[in-house]
């Protein structure tokens, strides 16, 4: 008599594929939006790097960012920055789909690492400290930012989490 092997579970799979899914349409949103809203948050880049609504200590004022070319060029970067981010985290959502966890972990990392790096790098580490964001009432995207960091820190997680190896004809 042969014995039949259950099915090992796909929640962990799923949950992969859905979680990287959902980072990678916040980020689409993100990216969307400040490309067809490009003035609304070059506003927020702006004021962040020039400094304009911090306390204005002496000590900490060489550090803006006056140069509106400037100013324009990180938010443009910033801009492709989400847009790469998303692509990755989209292409790894379709990996997790297709059922191949060795390249759809890989490519949701890369996806997952840049949007952490573009918001605890880029704007918790630069935009809150080197350019004191946090002294500003108008312009703090801190709260914003460690949510989007934090979300992404489980999302990525959750896709290192081990799963078993099933068959893939099964």
């Amino acid at each position: 008599m042969a014995t039949t092997t259950p099915r090992a579970p796909r929640a962990l799979p799923l949950t992969a594929t859905l979680l990287t899914a959902t980072v990678a349409l916040y980020m689409l949103l993100v990216a969307f939006g400040n490309i067809t809203d490009f003035g609304t948050n070059q506003q927020f880049v702006q004021h962040v790097l020039a400094m304009d609504t911090t306390f204005k200590d002496d000590d900490l004022m060489w550090r803006a960012i006056t140069s509106k070319g400037l100013q324009d060029a990180a938010y443009v970067a910033i801009i492709v920055w989400e847009t790469v981010a998303a692509l990755v985290l989209v292409y790894g959502t379709w990996l997790w789909a297709r059922r191949d966890p060795a390249r759809a972990r890989r490519f949701s990392t890369y996806g997952l690492l840049m949007v952490m790096l573009l918001f605890g790098a880029g704007f918790i580490a630069i935009g809150g400290e080197w350019f004191a964001m946090w002294q500003s009432g108008d312009w703090n995207g801190l709260d914003a930012a460690t949510r989007a960091f934090l979300f992404s820190g489980v999302v990525l997680v959750a896709v290192h989490l081990p799963m078993k190896q099933t068959d893939s004809s099964s």
